[in-house]
């Protein structure tokens, strides 16, 4: 298939959704077209990086300044400024001007995330004829209710109260503008159908799980785990990410040391807030920043740790651990994104006694740690590999294809 993908920042591995399915895509014999945008020279890098995985990449720099005038300017209306912030004119005249080529057809164009949605809308209304699929990923809008019920900061819950209402309308009319709607998990599709609308029935909606790069994440025998090392990962700027490093920090690790006071904990990932930063002045926190390679650190520690205090969609973070072959202790929320086994696959807390419970499980017992951290690995093998949700996708962009030329033969 001839597939344009359009991406609202520049896939590369911590973007691990957009990255690996274009790769996959292109590795299975597929044509893929990349358009996206970025705002410095480190995605400017990563754009020519990516050209190496796909046919070619269309690339237009986005500076923040810009961003914030598209959100300025959407202020009066009613449009969300997720949907807006990383619109470029330029990129949408590329992504048209390419579209209407002769050489090669497009079958099939793939938008992804609320903040691409403008460019899929672009599509539709210049080329009519040609099959969009949008892969929300996570359903926003309920991202947006519990970070307002539980955000951290008061200008979080102000500006997640505020995009809230225009979230709602845009997806609930997103996921019936669309040809085919995609989202990561079961939660997220359930979440964007109860939006409220008066426009008539839903497209067609698909759970396309998140994957992961098993190439690349993997046990190393070769590094043998500190017992008593915990690990929490991610992109540390994420608001999601500093409420969860925050009642690890305030709620659970005081109860961890009160039983195991040489207990350490490692915060990694790109980005820490000035919040997270200040956590790494307690010298049994380390807190990593930018790190070129997250591996080390997931072999290195006894335990990786996700008290999630909501989200949306699949937690790469689990995955990854996972398939890296460190044990797991995480909550139910994140569980409803995932098929994972309590007690087998990854150990479960709900409550703050109960989650260091079940990390000092794991601290004090080896051969528990070994059984979970390789059931969790199989898990992760079976279920998350992205050879397998890229034929997945590939069926769902027939289907689309299919469905947009019967609807084209009845008119």
């Amino acid at each position: 298939m001839n597939i344009a993908f359009v991406v609202p920042y520049v896939p590369n591995k911590i973007r691990t959704r957009p990255y690996n399915l274009i790769r996959h895509l292109a590795k299975a014999g597929h044509t893929v077209v990349v358009f996206t945008v970025g705002s410095g020279a480190r995605e400017e890098a990563d754009a020519a990086a990516l050209q190496a995985e796909c046919s070619k990449v269309y690339f237009q720099k986005l500076p923040s300044w810009r961003s914030a005038l598209n959100c300025l300017a959407a202020l009066p209306t009613r449009v969300p400024l997720q949907s807006i912030y990383s619109w470029d004119a330029e990129l949408a005249r590329q992504l048209t001007s390419v579209l209407k080529g002769i050489n090669p057809r497009f079958d099939v164009v793939h938008v992804e995330h609320l903040r691409g949605s403008q460019y899929g809308r672009h599509v539709a209304s210049h080329i009519p004829g040609i099959p969009v699929v949008w892969d929300s990923v996570d359903c926003i809008s309920h991202l947006f209710e519990q970070a307002g019920r539980n955000g951290s900061t008061f200008f979080g819950r102000i500006v997640t109260q505020f995009e809230l209402g225009r979230t709602r309308r845009a997806e609930a009319e997103l996921i019936r503008f669309f040809d085919h709607v995609l989202t990561t998990s079961v939660v997220d599709k359930n979440a964007l159908l109860g939006l409220p609308s008066a426009n008539g029935k839903p497209s067609a909606l698909s759970v396309l799980p998140g994957g992961v790069d098993l190439d690349y994440f993997h046990p190393n025998p070769d590094v043998q785990p500190e017992p008593d090392t915990l690990v929490f990962s991610g992109k540390m700027s994420y608001h999601a990410n500093i409420a969860m490093a925050s009642h690890l920090v305030r709620e659970i690790m005081p109860r961890i040391w009160q039983k195991r006071p040489r207990v350490r904990l490692i915060i990694a990932g790109k980005d820490p807030s000035q919040s997270i930063i200040e956590f790494g002045e307690n010298p049994l926190i380390e807190v990593t920043g930018t790190v070129m390679d997250i591996r080390p650190f997931l072999w290195g520690a006894a335990v990786a740790v996700v008290p999630l205090v909501y989200g949306a969609g699949i937690q790469n973070k689990i995955i990854e651990a996972m398939a890296c072959g460190t044990p797991v202790v995480t909550n139910s929320r994140a569980l409803s994104a995932l098929h994972l086994t309590p007690d087998r696959d990854v150990l479960v807390g709900d409550d703050t006694d109960s989650f260091t419970a079940q990390i000092l499980r794991l601290l004090e017992t080896a051969d528990l740690r070994t059984k979970v951290g390789r059931a969790g690995e199989s898990y992760v093998r079976k279920h998350h590999n992205w050879i397998r949700i890229t034929e997945q996708l590939v069926d769902i962009y027939k289907q689309a294809a299919e469905a947009k030329s019967k609807r084209k033969s009845i008119n």
